[in-house]
């Protein structure tokens, strides 16, 4: 069903999609969109469908490692869902429209690219070295509110991949590394990048009852008699689209069958503007 205060922005380098300032045609560029986010080093990845594009905007599109952000929501709110890059775009005709599909992964060139040759001698912190590949990644980075870093007491030297030093360094200190909206975050493992939660309760979007889950430390979904000592229960929920609720993020989850803390494990985002979803699915994992 349509619902009339959906908002997207869709931007590439050179042009914007979302808003409709033609009267004669009220809704703006339709938009279908998935976005699969996880509590991994894997990158998140973005299936988007826009119709209609004009040649210039395809021709962006199809440039070597095109970049694209993508903003929903509704109204005058659209937090920033995804930032990536372009790894596949195929066209192709719907009824009298054509129909571009677009495949983008977030931090792929940063990840594939960077080749990082570091050295120091003495002591060294690990906070720096994470710093450092940050900076030759060209990304932000940002530091949970507790973690705590190692010190390399004789020097740390390493050549090679910059996720592989990062993997190096974190692990060092019992850190997770994860890109997010083409940020790098760094957390304690199993935690929450900030002390401050969102409430999700039926007054703030929250769909349907939660149901209540076992999950792996990796996240896979386990039977009961299947489930290990380092298992963690947790609730599968729907809410309205909210991106402002991410990975790694405190979420006070307020229902009639549930309330307590939880984080963000998982989280897909879908959208349509012209019909369909515009929702979020997570898992949370109690904290």
């Amino acid at each position: 069903m349509r619902q009339f205060d959906r908002q997207y922005r869709f931007m590439a380098d050179g042009f914007e999609l979302g808003e409709a300032t033609d009267p004669r045609q009220p809704m703006a560029t339709r938009i279908r969109f998935s976005v699969e986010k996880c509590d991994t080093e894997a990158p998140n990845m973005a299936s988007i469908s826009l119709w209609n594009l004009s040649p210039s905007q395809l021709a962006i599109l199809n440039e070597k490692d095109a970049k694209i952000t993508l903003r929903a929501g509704y109204k005058d709110m659209m937090p920033l869902i995804f930032v990536g890059t372009v790894t596949y775009i195929f066209t192709e005709l719907d009824g009298a429209d054509r129909e571009t599909a677009i495949e983008a992964v977030d931090g792929r060139v940063e990840l594939r690219d960077t080749y990082c040759a570091l050295s120091y001698a003495g002591q060294i912190n690990s906070k720096k070295i994470i710093q450092d590949i940050a900076g030759e990644m060209g990304i932000v980075v940002n530091f949970s509110y507790n973690a705590e870093f190692y010190d390399f007491p004789n020097g740390f030297s390493f050549i090679g991949p910059g996720h592989t030093m990062l993997d190096k360094a974190c692990d060092s200190s019992g850190l997770q590394w994860q890109i997010q909206n083409g940020i790098l975050q760094i957390k304690n493992r199993n935690d929450t990048m900030t002390q401050n939660a969102f409430v999700l309760s039926p007054d703030s979007g929250l769909l349907h009852i939660p149901k209540k889950i076992i999950l792996s430390p990796d996240g896979t979904t386990l039977d009961a008699e299947g489930a290990g000592a380092e298992a963690r229960p947790g609730y599968e929920v729907e809410y309205l689209l909210n991106g402002a609720i991410g990975i790694g993020d405190f979420v006070r989850l307020e229902s009639e069958q549930v309330e307590g803390y939880f984080r963000v494990h998982s989280v897909e985002l879908m959208g349509d503007n012209h019909d369909g979803d515009w929702m979020c699915w997570a898992r949370l994992m109690e904290v």
